[in-house]
């Protein structure tokens, strides 16, 4: 145990710290305290010391320096280092812990050091560190009772279709039924489904992980809520609405033409903005019960991600070259193989980029008891100006875009590409056009066998049949 005396030795004794803690005199529950030091980095207990570091002394130390390391041994099972010093003529006792590899409790009961603190864990935190000590993480933990069968066969195929485009998977393991896909991604621990097969597949997640959903609200200045909405469905059908949703009613984008083409330009990048909720969706703690949150108003954006940060990151860390460590592995690996995410660890770095790349200003990170929040300040670009209506325009815009069929036909088909789920109204809505013209575009397109629709009027979506 000598090399973290040698690290303490080092510190400004001063002060108590991660690794540092000072009492006056000993009590037996203070053991407390060394249990917390076992559970986190470990680190050194001194017996003697005010809270300013001022030596007091302490009495009885040969009894002291006999008993202590017997009843942490006898009530903990673990070694301390107990070590005589010295200073100013007064003697006090150095308590070194080790950091252990599996939970220490103390009394029945589990506690951590955490920055100059000694906290007892329960409920989800106490979860995240008995998993994290077992070397697992929460999305990597069976579900009885969940079968293949049980999952989206819509969201298989929509997987599928991301990941022969990313070209990421064998097509033979892309060509496999379910049960065989789960198994080529990892998400069977023995003969039981993982959490994240059922955050990634099914319908209904949260008859398995409460509180999986996203809560979107806009707000006026002074928190004032306007309107809400609440995003269900599993991580890949809420990553495609959520964009749907944000870009068509929560964001004001500015419209332009190049000739009949309308163009949106929203007040932030979407690459940035999908980057951002893959991120969030990948990372968030779901063992604590409250929804992802995005809130809204006249000039920003806000993601707030209840996740919680590795041990010893701070929010430099995540903004820095870092090593890769997705709180759900599983989570991030399926969307890696969908081309969903560039590669793990890089997803702060690729919302930066994005932001930079269409002159937008960086978003800001930080993190905080509620989670991990990121903030987008809504910019419009000088080229995006604000233009009359088509009509009374030069004369390359005097043909609306629905005279055009082919165009529009085309312009649906991308939509159907993005999100399969799309319905005739959010259509409507993002290409500018009459909803009859929609209707007749898209009845054309499944009499020619381009497209079809699959499951009912409301919650089915389109296949692409004979498209590239």
């Amino acid at each position: 145990m000598g090399h973290i005396s040698n690290v303490i030795q080092q510190e400004n004794m001063n002060t108590e710290s991660q690794n540092i803690e000072f009492k006056e005199s000993w009590r037996d529950e203070y053991q407390k305290w060394i249990c917390g030091f076992a559970n986190a980095q470990g680190g050194t207990l001194y017996i003697g010391l005010c809270d300013n570091g001022e030596v007091c002394g302490v009495q009885d130390v040969k009894k002291s320096m006999e008993d202590i390391p017997n009843k942490v041994r006898d009530m903990m099972g673990i070694l301390v280092d107990v070590n005589l010093k010295e200073k100013d003529g007064k003697q006090y006792l150095e308590i070194v812990t080790e950091a252990y590899p599996y939970p220490i409790s103390f009394r029945g009961k589990y506690y951590q050091r955490s920055g100059a603190t000694n906290q007892e864990l329960k409920g989800a935190a106490l979860d995240r560190f008995m998993l994290r000590k077992q070397g697992k993480t929460w999305d990597g933990v069976p579900v009885p009772y969940l079968k293949a069968e049980d999952l989206d066969n819509a969201t298989f195929d929509l997987f599928r279709k991301y990941a022969k485009r990313s070209g990421r998977m064998e097509d033979e393991d892309l060509m496999d039924n379910n049960h065989g896909l789960l198994e080529k991604l990892r998400l069977y621990e023995g003969s039981y489904l993982k959490r994240a097969a059922a955050l990634l597949f099914h319908s209904d997640p949260e008859k398995y992980v409460t509180g999986a959903f996203v809560k979107v609200g806009f707000f006026r200045e002074g928190m004032d809520l306007v309107y809400q909405d609440e995003v269900h469905g599993n991580l890949f059908q809420q990553i495609v609405k959520l964009m749907d949703l944000l870009c068509t009613k929560y964001m004001k984008a500015i419209i332009t033409y190049e000739g009949i083409q309308r163009i949106e330009t929203l007040p932030m990048p979407r690459e940035a903005l999908r980057e951002a909720l893959l991120n969030a969706c990948i990372n968030k703690d779901y063992a604590e019960p409250s929804p992802i949150q995005i809130r809204v108003y006249e000039n920003k954006l806000e993601i707030i991600n209840g996740g919680v940060l590795s041990e010893g990151w701070t929010v430099e860390t995540l903004l820095s070259s870092h090593r890769s460590m997705p709180y759900n592995p599983d989570i991030a690996n399926t969307f890696f193989r969908a081309g969903e995410i560039e590669a793990w660890g890089r997803g702060i770095e690729r919302i930066i980029t994005a932001c930079k790349n269409d002159g937008f200003s960086t978003p800001e990170f930080r993190y905080d008891a509620s989670g991990i929040w990121t903030t987008f300040k809504f910019e419009y670009p000088e080229r995006a100006t604000i233009q009359s209506d088509p009509k009374s325009t030069q004369k390359t815009t005097q043909k609306r875009p629905e005279t055009d069929q082919q165009k529009q036909e085309d312009a649906i088909l991308e939509l159907i590409k993005d999100n399969p789920y799309i319905q005739r109204k959010e259509m409507v809505n993002r290409l500018g056009i009459h909803e009859s013209s929609v209707k007749r575009r898209l009845a054309s397109l499944q009499e020619r066998g381009i497209i079809k629709h699959i499951g009912p009027n409301k919650g089915g979506y389109w296949k692409l049949i004979n498209v590239d």
